[in-house]
């Protein structure tokens, strides 16, 4: 009997005890919560700096800048603070990617196959290799395309000269017709597909120009890739002086000279072939004082639309400046 009222006495006791100890855990847990609700509610939210929210939204453009004196030679000696450039007459915060002529260049070599340059090929052929001796640098990239009736990659890109030059060689020209837009847009979106990020572009063409087979691209279409991927367009005609006898050399000298001037690059029309080994002089000085600015745009819509710009330097109204018309605005 006393077992039996001991019995009884624990289970009551105990079931006294046990809601309490449920009634403080309880307590504890919520008053754990309501501390880290107050912990959380006093942290300051984390903010995006304003930098990297404007470069998630907003496209870098690389703007190469070319700048002679009177005399036509290279100046090397300006700064972000001398030049001025302008996005649809909006002036832009620009900086210097880099030291003029040091950033590290992607060219893509093209050489006229056709039978209207027939009887200068070789010559043509042996001044490729020389440039490409002369202006490729250890980082620099470099690849070689034929323009003949469809565009064909001799050789896909490269940073060894000895590769690019045997590339080179084993073209041998064809009298086929001249697909130069074709060839254009072809060699830059490749160029855009293979080059470093950072790197320079340039398109080079050695050809009169003379189109008349590209199937899918016109000058227009050319023009709208090159600008697309901020390519700078050389051109080097080796027509000479009879080009101003022939409406369609004429013409095709107009196709080049009209993607040179949009770029910020050049189009030569040589007196004679011999010439050509000056002209490509002139690309590679040209190529090793060229400045690299870039901005991101004030107008920070991205519509797919064409933007124009300008570059000039106020404190040197002596100086030639030659760049890139505009660009292209990615649409979102």
């Amino acid at each position: 009997m006393r077992t039996f009222s001991l019995k009884l006495s624990i289970i009551m006791l105990l079931s006294l005890l046990l809601p309490l100890a449920g009634s403080a855990k309880v307590g504890q847990e919520e008053s754990k919560k309501s501390g880290q609700q107050s912990s959380s509610q006093n942290k300051p939210p984390v903010q995006e700096p304003q930098d990297e929210a404007i470069r998630l939204s907003s496209r870098l453009v690389v703007v190469p800048v070319s700048v002679t004196d009177a005399a036509g030679q290279p100046v090397k000696d300006l700064t972000a603070e001398d030049i001025v450039i302008e996005e649809e007459g909006r002036p832009q915060k620009i900086v210097a990617l880099g030291e003029p002529g040091k950033t590290p260049v992607d060219i893509a070599m093209l050489i006229d196959v056709s039978g209207s340059v027939h009887g200068k090929f070789a010559f043509q052929q042996q001044a490729a290799v020389q440039f490409i001796k002369e202006v490729l640098k250890p980082k620099d990239g470099v690849s070689v395309f034929s323009i003949g009736i469809t565009p064909k990659l001799v050789k896909g890109r490269t940073t060894s000269s000895e590769e690019a030059i045997a590339g080179l060689l084993t073209i041998a020209p064809l009298k086929e017709p001249t697909a130069l837009f074709d060839t254009i847009a072809e060699a830059v979106r490749y160029t855009d597909k293979t080059a470093d990020p950072g790197s320079r572009r340039v398109v080079i063409v050695i050809s009169d120009g003379e189109e008349n087979y590209s199937s899918y691209n016109t000058l227009s279409d050319a023009m709208r890739e090159l600008q697309k991927n901020d390519c700078l367009f050389y051109a080097i005609n080796p027509s000479g002086a009879g080009i101003k006898l022939n409406q369609i050399s004429l013409k095709g000298q107009g196709f080049m000279e009209s993607m040179a001037l949009q770029t910020g690059g050049k189009a030569f029309n040589l007196a004679k072939v011999e010439d050509l080994e000056v002209v490509f002089r002139q690309i590679t000085e040209e190529l090793q004082a060229q400045y690299l600015f870039g901005y991101y745009s004030s107008d920070e819509r991205n519509d797919g639309s064409f933007r124009r710009i300008t570059a000039r330097a106020p404190k040197r109204p002596d100086l030639r400046i030659r760049t890139r018309q505009g660009y292209y605005v990615p649409k979102a």
